[in-house]
């Protein structure tokens, strides 16, 4: 599978540690090493098995005969995760049910801490990889646009049973993705939630958003992919792996800096480059909140709060960590989540 991985919760078989963990509390580092534990195990059954998708484990079989029917609905390259103990008081809420959304580079395996922390609790958690990320097989420099790179969330919402709605989460260019879909699918879309995301606006594109910071800041210099040719427009980006730690994970544990090093991929361009058709009747029937990241490096504190200024969501939360939240402060977000489900 090369350097193609997927994170999700499962059972634990080893035991990791990070410098992190050892200022936490004896909880905080037990729960901390079993989710890196879950990731572990979950992406050596993946390389065991030699496909995207696993049959329901014994975890898994704790559900509903509802909840197992509609995971067998999933894409190909998702994963998706519930637990049924506090079942009764999350679907007073409406929905239960989190589809979460990685950034450019990243895959469905960003979000592995977020999973175990929702299935805990007695969401379900459902990740998404679209084309050309995490274990997709797809060249990057072969996608087009949105519409191809979105496929797998789009068909994923095509197939939820009438009446089922979900909380779509995006993080980082994954905003500009889950408005695309929040766009073609409100009425399967209960709430949508920005994690330091493209939060764009009707004829604006991610890139839009991007351009700045990242064609002036050296730290954030993208190297061009011409897959048709120097001579043609660029196919793909993909930033220095050096420079990941100091500007993505300025904040994150040292084991998922390394996950992260060797399983992200070049993003492709085309779908960066579209500049989206937003309406009112669509997109803005869907409550949205953003999430701001105050300490991040990629985007910017104030970038942040000048999309939220432009496309104000109902409501803004703040968590002082990096770009990457689901790593740095999972159970921050957690209660994020939380909060917006109730």
């Amino acid at each position: 599978m090369g350097n193609q991985l997927t994170c999700g919760p499962s059972s634990a078989l080893s035991t990791v540690t990070n410098s992190h963990i050892r200022k936490a509390t004896k909880k905080d580092k037990l729960e901390q090493e079993l989710l890196q534990q879950r990731a572990l195990v979950f992406l050596l059954q993946q390389q065991q098995m030699g496909k995207t998708r696993l049959d329901p484990s014994p975890m898994s079989q704790r559900n509903s005969n509802s909840t197992h029917q509609k995971g067998n609905s999933r894409s190909e390259s998702s994963l998706t995760s519930s637990d049924t103990k506090n079942e009764k008081s999350v679907f007073k809420t409406g929905t239960n049910h989190f589809v979460l959304i990685h950034g450019g580079g990243t895959g469905a395996w960003c979000w592995y801490k977020c999973i175990a922390l929702l299935e805990e609790a007695g969401f379900v958690a459902t990740t998404i990889d679209l084309l050309g990320s995490g274990i997709d097989s797809t060249d990057p420099n072969k996608i087009t646009g949105l519409a191809q790179y979105t496929k797998p969330l789009l068909h994923f919402l095509e197939k939820l049973a009438d009446g089922e709605t979900v909380i779509l989460v995006g993080h980082d260019f994954g905003g500009a993705c889950i408005s695309y879909a929040m766009e073609h699918f409100p009425h399967k879309i209960a709430k949508a939630v920005f994690v330091a995301a493209t939060m764009v606006v009707s004829g604006q594109s991610a890139f839009d958003v991007f351009a700045s910071k990242v064609m002036y800041a050296d730290s954030l210099l993208p190297k061009f992919l011409y897959e048709n040719g120097n001579s043609t427009s660029p196919t793909a980006i993909k930033f220095e792996r050096s420079l990941l730690k100091d500007v993505f994970f300025n904040h994150c544990p040292a084991k998922d800096v390394a996950l992260a090093t060797v399983a992200m991929r070049p993003i492709p361009f085309a779908p960066l480059l579209e500049k989206l058709n937003l309406t009112d009747k669509n997109y803005g029937s869907i409550r949205r909140f953003f999430v701001e990241t105050t300490e991040d490096l990629a985007l910017s504190p104030a970038l942040q709060k000048r999309l939220i200024s432009q496309n104000p969501p109902e409501r803004v939360f703040k968590v002082k960590s990096d770009h990457c939240p689901f790593f740095s402060k999972p159970q921050s977000l957690h209660k994020i989540f939380t909060e917006i489900a109730n």
